[in-house]
């Protein structure tokens, strides 16, 4: 019996394991800041891509620039050594420019509208290290190894932030000498929200802020401390007791740790630099500060506790690494928190350059009617046409069966592995229906044209042969 019958046994399994799929709930809690949640909420476990639920589509390309095939040396000291003079002498950060002596490649995050660097300036810099390039060996444009960084890093950004459902792709125009672009796409947000988050880089810093005696004058000295690659983990912002700032407790490494405490030390942190810090008196004579740093603007001024300068003396500190990175407010702090665990981008989108699309949620709802009724009426068409073929129930009802449970099937599945549904899968469960129904109709009409079937041995052997039709 089972023998026999074992095709409708294993679609019996798949319809059961697609109900599932469908219905049961698959999993709990991310973790993530609420509110920005698009998973299914309904009835069922199927989630909606940005045409069937609404929300933001930006494409753009990315700031940068990249001088190729230069002949860079392949000491990772050297390295690092150029990337701080080209930073120097183009007056960037030196964030904004990589040095790659695997790829040859030399990239700054900066262009004419975007950090006021132009090719020629860029060209000189790199000649006046002593290296052969003109101003034509300049492209627009990022190298692909930064391109798929920052789709990791938006992606992150977007899981991290709470807009699941969404993410970013790179897509490569027909035309080889256009840049490639970045497209993120975000279900049921506004494009101030998306823009919000990915918007900036996103590159958090903790920066010593203190004073020094040159030649009878004080001036003051900015030195960066550690920056998200120097952090291993990262809890959740936290609100301060009584008059304490919001803030969010991260584990440094075990480097970053060991320079955090000997700069504390040795710029006087730790003795005279203990809760001397005026930045909210006074910016320009702001004492002993450490700064958070937020793409390059102070989002906090804090001073060093006489706790934490106690266990950096002593050593506990590069022991236990651990550290709080404080906030003016909750909100500030909750955006550290999902900086740090995101990571920075290594450049801006140029969002001006690109394009951003907006789908309303009752738009989409109206997509999504409009599609279950384009479903219903298939069926039903494709259910007129084989009952009027055959005019025999017992095979027409089977054939139509089984091409619904073969959208079932699709849409069990879409929804196990949290596919985003948009109009093109839809159109494509539709073409299924007809697709399905030709196969079986093939069969059908191979099996029953030679006559009766009067045994199964008559309809296996019948069968085989239309199969293979």
């Amino acid at each position: 019996m089972i023998r026999e019958n074992w095709r409708l046994l294993l679609l019996a399994l798949l319809l059961v394991l697609s109900a599932v799929g469908m219905f049961v709930p698959l999993g709990g809690g991310s973790g993530t800041p609420a509110g920005n949640a698009t998973d299914a909420a309904g009835p069922t476990n199927l989630r909606f891509g940005l045409e069937l639920s609404g929300g933001t589509r930006i494409r753009a390309p990315v700031v940068g620039m990249t001088a190729e095939d230069v002949d860079l040396p392949t000491s990772g000291s050297e390295a690092r050594d150029l990337e701080t003079s080209l930073a120097s002498r183009l007056n960037v950060s030196l964030s904004d420019v990589r040095v790659a002596p695997a790829t040859s490649t030399v990239e700054v995050f900066a262009d004419a509208e975007d950090g006021n660097v132009t090719r020629a300036e860029f060209a000189a810099a790199l000649q006046a290290e002593g290296y052969d390039v003109s101003e034509s060996d300049i492209q627009d444009g990022v190298t692909d190894e930064t391109l798929g960084q920052m789709e990791r890093t938006l992606d992150n950004k977007i899981n991290t932030g709470g807009l699941s459902g969404g993410d970013a792709s790179i897509v490569t125009p027909a035309d080889p000498s256009q840049e490639k672009l970045i497209v993120v796409e975000v279900p049921n947000a506004g494009r101030e929200e998306v823009l919000e988050l990915i918007g900036s880089r996103g590159q958090v810093q903790i920066v010593a802020h203190f004073p020094v005696r040159e030649n009878g004058t004080t001036t003051y000295r900015n030195v960066p401390l550690f920056d998200q690659d120097g952090i291993t983990a990262v809890q959740s912002a936290q609100q301060g007791q009584g008059t304490e700032p919001p803030y969010v407790p991260i584990t440094l490494t075990d480097e970053a740790a060991r320079n955090f405490s000997n700069a504390m030390q040795r710029f006087g942190f730790t003795g005279e630099g203990v809760s001397a810090c005026r930045y909210s008196q006074n910016e320009s004579d702001a004492g002993y500060c450490l700064y958070t740093v937020r793409d390059g603007n102070v989002v906090f001024a804090a001073s060093i506790a006489p706790g934490l300068a106690e266990i950096i003396r002593n050593g506990e500190f590069v022991e236990q690494r651990s550290f709080r990175t404080t906030a003016s407010n909750f909100s500030e702090a909750q955006r550290l928190q999902l900086d740090l665990q995101a990571g920075a981008l290594p450049t801006n989108l140029d969002i001006e350059d690109g394009s951003t699309t907006f789908v309303a949620p009752s738009l989409a709802q109206d997509f999504k009617l409009f599609s279950l009724v384009t479903g219903f009426v298939a069926m039903l068409a494709v259910s007129v046409v084989v009952f009027f073929r055959y005019r025999e129930p017992g095979v027409a009802a089977p054939m139509v069966f089984t091409a619904a449970a073969e959208v079932f099937i699709l849409l069990g599945f879409a929804a196990a592995i949290g596919l985003a549904l948009d109009l093109s899968h839809i159109a494509g469960f539709i073409a299924v229906i007809g697709t399905g129904v030709d196969d079986l109709i093939i069969i059908a009409d191979e099996i029953l044209q030679e006559g009766e079937v009067t045994t199964g041995r008559v309809f296996a052997s019948r069968f085989r042969k239309a199969f293979w039709v």
